[in-house]
């Protein structure tokens, strides 16, 4: 297991598990058909759990172009990796992408509602208005990145100078995934809340693959790319000027 291959293979299985979600959610004839935002927002949450317990102890589990970006801003992050990271997570959203389709293939041929079909893979505003889901796009990106600056570990005072860490295992990758379900519950009813390039652009680059009736929605796509990019720089900003 390398930084590279752990990226790749978090990043799928929270793309397998958070679009999987929205396919059994929205797609015809899926036992959680219409169970509703409740447990796509739980799912996703879960699934950022999932793929942060696994990539974590390799890779610091970033799963996400704008965790990378965030933590190089603010030099925490070499930015000699941050190709390298990137081109795993959209490698890896674009693996898991193609087993959502592989596993729910029935499902999407059952399924009319051809924008249905592109949800499971990409994200989409609930009313389209390109300022309006810029800005939801940026905010809700700006409160991941700023929060997981301010996430750390337990520790015990040693002496008046002196701490010691102590482990959490795998139940360290909670905060993260408490923190998705959070801006999800909240501020993803606008967008869809992407807050992750890597997790929109690669799903949605299979769906124009794979052989699922639809379009793309290639104009909107550059929003969940550009917003997210935008919300982390602020907070990296944010986050500089206050230490």
């Amino acid at each position: 297991m390398t930084p590279f291959i752990a990226e790749i293979i978090g990043t799928m299985l929270m793309i397998l598990l958070g679009n999987g979600v929205v396919a059994n959610v929205v797609l015809k004839e899926t036992k959680g058909n219409n169970s509703g935002w409740i447990v796509i927002t739980a799912g996703w949450a879960f699934a950022v759990f999932v793929g942060v317990t696994v990539a974590g102890p390799v890779s610091g589990a970033h799963l996400n172009p704008i965790v990378t970006l965030g933590l190089a801003l603010t030099g925490k992050f070499g930015w000699n990796q941050v190709p390298i990271y990137i081109m795993a997570q959209i490698i890896g959203a674009m693996l898991g992408a193609f087993f959502v389709w592989l596993s729910h293939k029935d499902h999407f041929a059952a399924t009319d509602d051809k924008g249905k079909k592109l949800a499971c893979f990409s994200t989409g505003p609930a009313i389209r208005n390109t300022f309006s889901n810029l800005i939801s796009e940026i905010i809700a990106t700006f409160v991941l990145i700023f929060v997981i600056f301010y996430i750390s570990g337990p520790e015990i005072i040693l002496h008046s100078d002196s701490t010691a860490k102590i482990g959490l295992g795998t139940v360290g990758a909670l905060p993260v995934a408490i923190l998705v379900w959070a801006i999800g519950l909240s501020l993803g009813g606008t967008t869809g809340y992407a807050i992750n390039p890597a997790r929109d652009l690669g799903p949605r680059i299979m769906h124009a693959l794979l052989p699922i009736k639809g379009n793309s929605d290639w104009g909107y796509a550059w929003i969940p790319i550009i917003g997210p990019i935008i919300g982390s720089s602020l907070a990296a900003a944010l986050y500089m000027l206050l230490f």
